[in-house]
């Protein structure tokens, strides 16, 4: 069995994390509004910064749930969320910001919702 307590903290930590993306990104309506300025350079940037640490907590998660809770959740290609971590740490040089955009509009909904509700099941 694994710590609720510190399971709860790192998705609420995953969930703050979550809306500050959301909140930077809505601003966003093209790939360019993140490269034709120094403010949209900054927007890539703390995305991005955000994007590993959600990444990096995600692949806490599982190790210390033993795999078990995010598995729950089919639904979410965590494989995906946890990998996109190291394409930005290993090859931030080579970030795409269409695919930075894309991932934003299409997947960010539908992680958050999983996460809220793996927040209330640790309630």
């Amino acid at each position: 069995m694994f710590d609720k307590e510190l399971v709860l903290s790192i998705l609420l930590q995953i969930d703050d994390a979550l809306g500050k993306v959301a909140t930077r990104a809505g601003r966003i309506r093209s790939a360019s509004d993140f490269t034709d300025s120094p403010s949209g350079m900054e927007t890539l940037d703390s995305v991005c910064m955000l994007f590993m640490a959600i990444g990096e907590a995600l692949k806490n998660l599982d190790k210390i749930t033993d795999g078990t809770l995010l598995s729950q959740h089919p639904e979410i290609d965590w494989k995906g969320a946890i990998g996109f971590r190291d394409i930005i740490a290993h090859h931030y040089f080579d970030i795409d910001a269409e695919q930075v955009l894309w991932i934003c509009a299409h997947e960010l909904g539908p992680l958050s919702a999983t996460i809220k509700k793996l927040i209330e099941e640790m309630r």
